[in-house]
């Protein structure tokens, strides 16, 4: 199944630990989501475990159908992978060395899920004092960061489309993510496409890859500014390897965070291993700007690269909850039978107090405003 070139590039980089891995990817994945914890705070599945590392985060005993779970498509949890929780987990750590009005850009973001993961931790440490900018080059990537950053509805959270060199030279941003395009190695178990890619020579391509954007969007971190790099791969070219050159060639330091289990410590970084944890494979490390920090009020960044934020609600409509068959008629775009009662004109439908989002009740109809684009295209 694997090409000996990986297996060898597997040993040299996790050492003892290679054979593990090789058993667990031939294994069915686990399944995990996180909590969106501003729309709900319990676990809305029965024998859901929560995952150590994260306060938002539960294993699934089994995969649910989640487009056929209105609470999905009211963003009140995203579907993630348990080991790519542990850079939130990281991050929560380096926040403690911040104050309010803190502004992060999470560089390579898309489809979201630790831009989301991150929110959350921002919102819960500074309440509506932080910047959050989640960026994502690829045209073809952008709208499903916006859409489900607008799921989210977090509006200290803005999402653009740049080149990470289009972000300048002034020293606008506290903290840097960069969870940079890699060779996915850590993904091989849920995805097999990922398996026939994979070339002998496509880890160093990727390495090579990673410093040309680190460099770019380098001076955008402030001195004494934190950047928390990450991969889903386990080779030490992208791994150790890289971050040793972000700390020689741009300038900055390794910081170290102490014992972080389940998490392997691999050189400066941090490593999920399958076999090890339930989840796939998930690089971290954290590095620190050379130069003394000194926390500053930039322009907001928002406003300098046009960002896209959540819409605020202009006006409020009376809420119509709904039961769980006409809640699903309402995501496909079908016709609506209301309750008895219902208020005339513009309407927010919801189901179990969750907002799904806009209908017009006209009496002997009700017009579904549900974006087109958003709709449930599978029988139900």
């Amino acid at each position: 199944m694997f090409r000996p070139e990986f297996i060898s590039l597997l040993e040299e980089s996790v050492g003892k630990h290679a054979e593990t891995v090789l058993k667990a990817l031939e294994t069915e994945p686990s399944v995990s989501i996180r909590l969106n914890p501003s729309k709900l705070k319990e676990c809305p599945f029965p024998e859901a475990e929560p995952i150590p590392w994260s306060p938002y985060g539960y294993t699934l005993k089994n995969r649910p159908v989640f487009t056929l779970d209105p609470l999905f498509h009211a963003g009140c949890y995203y579907v993630q992978e348990s080991s790519a929780m542990m850079v939130g987990h990281v991050f929560r750590k380096v926040l403690d060395g911040f104050g309010p009005c803190v502004q992060v850009l999470d560089l390579c973001a898309a489809p979201g899920g630790k831009t989301t993961d991150l929110s959350s931790s921002l919102r819960e440490r500074f309440g509506d004092r932080f910047t959050l900018l989640a960026n994502e080059v690829m045209r073809t990537r952008y709208p499903i960061l916006r859409d489900n950053v607008r799921l989210w509805a977090d509006d200290r959270v803005g999402t653009v489309s740049r080149d990470p060199s289009a972000f300048g030279n002034a020293p606008l941003f506290d903290i840097i993510l960069a969870d940079v395009p890699c060779s996915g190695e850590g993904m091989f178990r849920k995805d097999p496409e990922a398996v026939k890619d994979w070339t002998p020579e496509l880890p160093a391509f990727c390495a090579a890859r990673s410093r040309r954007i680190l460099a770019s969007v380098w001076p955008t971190l402030k001195e004494g500014g934190i950047l928390v790099y990450s991969t889903c791969t386990f080779n030490h070219l992208e791994n150790e390897d890289t971050v040793a050159w972000i700390a020689s060639e741009l300038g900055s330091s390794v910081v170290g965070l102490g014992a972080m289990a389940p998490a392997v410590h691999l050189g400066a970084g941090y490593a999920m291993l399958p076999g090890l944890v339930p989840g796939e494979g998930q690089y971290v490390a954290v590095l620190k700007k050379n130069g003394a920090y000194v926390p500053s009020r930039m322009a907001d960044p928002f406003m300098l690269f046009r960002a896209e934020r959540p819409a605020a609600a202009t006006e409020v409509f009376p809420e119509v909850d709904i039961d769980l068959q006409t809640a699903l008629h309402y995501l496909h775009g079908d016709a609506l039978k209301l309750p008895e009662g219902t208020p005339l004109g513009m309407i927010t439908i919801t189901y179990k107090g969750q907002a799904l989002g806009p209908a017009k009740n006209i009496g002997s109809r009700c017009n579904n405003l549900y974006p087109k684009a958003n709709r449930i295209r599978m029988n139900i």
